[in-house]
C-alpha cells in the first residue's frame, strides 16, 4: 500500500478556481435530504462514529455542569465545538463524494482526507467561525449587563423570577435578535464554503464570499434550509443527544449533496438529475 501522501497527491481531484453554482428551487432541498438519507444507510458507520463524538460531549457537559453547579465548562465545550465540527463534516462529505464516484470506502481514506484538511484552508474558516462565536459571547455578557445589570440577583439559576420581569423579557426578545443575526451570518459564510473547500482548491476567504454571495441569490430556499438544519438538529437533542446519531451524519451527507446540485444546475441548467 502507498503512504497516505502518496495516495492523496495521486488521486487528488481539487481543481483550482470557484466552480458556477446556479440557482436552487425547493425541489432540490428534497431531493438533497433523500440522498444524503440514503449514503447514511449505505455507510450508517461512519456517520454514527462522527456524530457519537457529539453525543459523548453533550453527555459530559451536561454531567459536568450537573455537577460543578456552572456553566462555564459548558462554553468551552462550545467554543472547542466549531473546531472540530467542519473536520467531521469533511469525513461526511468525502463519504458522500466517494459514493457519487463509485468508489471503494476506506475508512484510512477518509480519515487521511480529514487530516489533509489541517494543511488547507479548513482551519482558517474554523478561525473566523470561533472569532465570530467569540465576538457574539462578549456581545451577550454586555446585553445582560445593559438589561439586567441594576437588578437584585443572587444566582443565575435561584433567581428565575427576574427573567419574567419587563428589563428581563425586554433582553431576552433583545438578545435573541441578536443572536438570530449572528447565527445568520456564521450560516451563510460557511453553509457552501465548507464543501467547496474540500471540492476545490480555493482561500477560505473567497469560499465565504462566495457562500454569502450564493445565499443571498437564493434567500428562500436557503433560509428554509437553514431553519431546517437547526430544527432538525435542536430537536435530535431532546432525547438525550441520541438523536444527533442519526440527524447529524444525514443533514452532513445532504449539505454536500445540495452543494453538488447547485454546481449541477448551474452546469446544466434546471434539467439536472436530481438525486
Amino acid at each position: 500500500m502507498l503512504p497516505i501522501d502518496q495516495v492523496l497527491s495521486a488521486e487528488s481531484r481539487a481543481e483550482p478556481g470557484v466552480p458556477p453554482l446556479g440557482t436552487l428551487r425547493l425541489r432540490h432541498l428534497s431531493a438533497a435530504l433523500r440522498a444524503g438519507w440514503r449514503d447514511f444507510l449505505t455507510h450508517p458507520f461512519y456517520g454514527i462514529a462522527f456524530a457519537g463524538f457529539y453525543v459523548i460531549a453533550g453527555w459530559v457537559m451536561l454531567w459536568v455542569s450537573t455537577a460543578s453547579g456552572t456553566t462555564f465548562w459548558l462554553v468551552l465545550a462550545a467554543i472547542g465545538f466549531p473546531l472540530i465540527g467542519p473536520f467531521a463534516a469533511t469525513g461526511l462529505y468525502e463519504i458522500s463524494h466517494l459514493e457519487e464516484r463509485g468508489r471503494r470506502i476506506e475508512p484510512w481514506h477518509v480519515v487521511s482526507v480529514i487530516l489533509e484538511q489541517g494543511r488547507r484552508q479548513l482551519p482558517s474558516l474554523c478561525a473566523v467561525i470561533i472569532v465570530v462565536f467569540l465576538f457574539w459571547f462578549f456581545l451577550g455578557h454586555m446585553i445582560f449587563a445593559l438589561f439586567m445589570g441594576h437588578m437584585p440577583m443572587v444566582n443565575v439559576s435561584t433567581s428565575l423570577e427576574t427573567y419574567v420581569t419587563g428589563p428581563g423579557l425586554a433582553m431576552f426578545a433583545f438578545g435573541t435578535l441578536v443572536g438570530a443575526g449572528f447565527a445568520l451570518l456564521l450560516y451563510m459564510i460557511t453553509v457552501m464554503a465548507m464543501p467547496l473547500l474540500l471540492d476545490r482548491e480555493v482561500d477560505f476567504v473567497t469560499a465565504m464570499i462566495t457562500s454569502f454571495t450564493f445565499v443571498q441569490r437564493n434567500p428562500v430556499v436557503m433560509l428554509i434550509w437553514g431553519v431546517g438544519l437547526a430544527g432538525g438538529t435542536f430537536l435530535a437533542m431532546l432525547p438525550g443527544f441520541l438523536g444527533l446519531l442519526v440527524v447529524l451524519p444525514w443533514l452532513g451527507h445532504a449539505s454536500w449533496h445540495l452543494y453538488r446540485l447547485a454546481r449541477a444546475v448551474a452546469e446544466e441548467g434546471d434539467a439536472a438529475p436530481l438525486s
